[in-house]
């Protein structure tokens, strides 16, 4: 069920980051067999999150690897094997797929080879979506790993929802896909989308249970399901709308696999409309998933659905190109706009927006 709450512990305020690092540490102080391996992460990592980490553990629970992707997620299956629970750190998310080898044809798939008798408990940090920095470092990693079978995927969009949804990474005997988007970290030096909305407290030391989806904001006319950057967007444009008198629901799942449908059934059976939002290509994301399976369970009759995703084409290298096929302000706006306009019992309900 959804969490209607706001994250309003007494914790300090930070960032993304700060929340990432606080658990990080935490479950490293808790369990001796955590343990952080990546690029430059003596150094703090590209994002920061390893910052200090060398000084508390040593050199042997915080491992420099070389360049190689493939040998880092090799060698973390072989240490989650033996017992240990790895930490893997990428610089940018995008370099997965030069370890997909590992990750697919070998993680994901030696518990069901072993019947059980192999666990790989392993947590794979990726910096995700495009923010600016180049076609080969925008890519969308939880859309791509999407379909693969055997991983947790976990999207936070907060500094509470990341620490809470790392310590249950943490405590969890599977594989886990920890994606943050870039433009979310509030990293030194590094641009930060939306500070309003994505920094606030800590949280605590409580875990946070996956599938287990949080309203960001409540409303009556239009049920919005958006995560990482795209949640924050809507959060924009429901405080524009509503000063026409335009009430959205915002639905951040926080983790897509596994994903949340009963939150999502729950409120489009109040607002009988339904928006999703999300910066992954059409063809890969969430989005289709999602609508299918309410659609299954008949949530959707006489549901007005729009769905927002961007273009099935590579994230083009120039940065005006790019910021025109990844869902904007304007265009969920503008599929409010054609719901609130809809008439969900002519029968035609399902529209689309790329």
């Amino acid at each position: 069920m959804p969490d209607h709450t706001n994250d309003t512990t007494s914790a300090p305020a930070g960032t993304i980051v700060e929340g990432l690092r606080a658990a990080i540490t935490d479950e490293m102080d808790a369990n001796d067999g955590v343990f952080v391996v990546g690029e430059d992460i003596s150094q703090g990592g590209a994002f920061q999150a390893s910052v200090g980490l060398l000084d508390r553990y040593g050199a042997e629970r915080v491992v420099d690897a070389p360049i190689s992707e493939g040998a880092i997620v090799g060698m973390s299956v072989g240490a989650a094997m033996r017992g240990l629970h790895p930490i893997v750190d990428f610089q940018y998310g995008d370099f997965l797929y030069a370890a997909a080898d590992q990750l697919i044809q070998e993680a994901t798939k030696l518990r069901y080879m072993s019947g059980g008798q192999v666990a790989v408990p392993m947590l794979i940090h990726l910096p995700t979506g495009a923010s600016g920095r180049g076609a080969q470092h925008a890519n969308c990693l939880e859309a791509s790993f999407f379909g693969v079978p055997g991983l947790r995927i976990v999207t936070p969009t907060t500094p509470s929802d990341t620490a809470g949804l790392m310590r249950t990474a943490l405590r969890d005997p599977n594989i886990v896909l920890f994606c943050i988007h870039k433009s979310l970290y509030g990293t030194e030096g590094r641009e930060l989308l939306y500070p309003e909305t994505s920094t606030g407290d800590i949280g605590g030391t409580e875990a946070i249970p996956y599938g287990s989806a949080r309203v960001a904001r409540d409303g009556t006319d239009i049920t919005v399901v958006a995560n990482l950057l795209m949640l924050h967007r809507s959060l924009a444009v429901a405080e524009q709308v509503a000063r026409s008198g335009v009430s959205l629901e915002v639905i951040d799942p926080r983790t897509i696999v596994p994903f949340d449908i009963d939150a999502v059934a729950d409120s489009v059976a109040r607002t009988g409309r339904l928006l999703t939002v999300e910066e992954s290509p059409r063809r890969a994301g969430w989005g289709g998933y999602l609508i299918g399976e309410l659609a299954r369970r008949g949530s959707l009759r006489d549901v007005a659905v729009e769905r927002i995703a961007a273009p099935d084409l590579p994230v083009p290298f120039a940065p005006n190109l790019e910021r025109s096929v990844i869902p904007s302000e304007a265009q969920i706006s503008e599929a409010v706009t054609r719901l609130m306009e809809h008439q969900p019992a002519s029968g035609d309900t399902v529209g689309a927006q790329a």
